[in-house]
């Protein structure tokens, strides 16, 4: 169930960009069957409404030299929502965790981070994670490769 009022064109280009948000306006009229100054018209109340909340490049980590890709189950001592809100604003100051994520379950939150290499994570996990106030437990997972990379919504 969609929660915005959004037709069959409005999701064709939600989809179109998705796949390229850098494709012109003229090649995605074309993509969803209307012409491009309704296009534009509903790429912008789609900006407006939040629906679309901006574009950026994907870019190709290992070759820039990030060759590591991990994941860390944070739990913490106490979740309290003060605690959790301190937490969730210490991770906006470690460049390394690129998402977090605030879970149920075991631990309370999930960080993707990438690094340079295995030294660099390591050193982060010790010196800064486990380190930072109210940290309880921290559980890593290496990845070995990304077997599949879509857009966060299928629509």
């Amino acid at each position: 169930m969609i929660k915005a009022e959004l037709d069959a064109i409005d999701l064709k280009i939600l989809r179109e960009l998705q796949r390229d948000g850098r494709m012109t306006n003229v090649d995605l009229s074309e993509r969803v069957g209307i012409s491009a100054p309704p296009c534009l018209r509903r790429v912008r109340k789609l900006e407006k409404a939040g629906i679309i909340r901006g574009y950026r490049a994907q870019l190709n980590a290992p070759s820039l030299g990030f060759d590591l890709v991990a994941f860390c189950m944070v739990g913490l001592k106490h979740q309290s929502e003060a605690n959790l809100k301190a937490f969730a604003a210490r991770t906006q100051e470690w460049p390394i965790v690129r998402e977090t994520w605030m879970v149920s379950g075991e631990s309370d939150f999930l960080l993707h981070c990438v690094a340079r290499n295995l030294t660099h994570f390591q050193d982060f996990v010790i010196e800064d994670l486990t380190a930072a106030e109210n940290v309880d437990t921290v559980r890593t997972m290496l990845t070995i490769r990304q077997v599949k990379d879509e857009g966060l919504v299928a629509l």
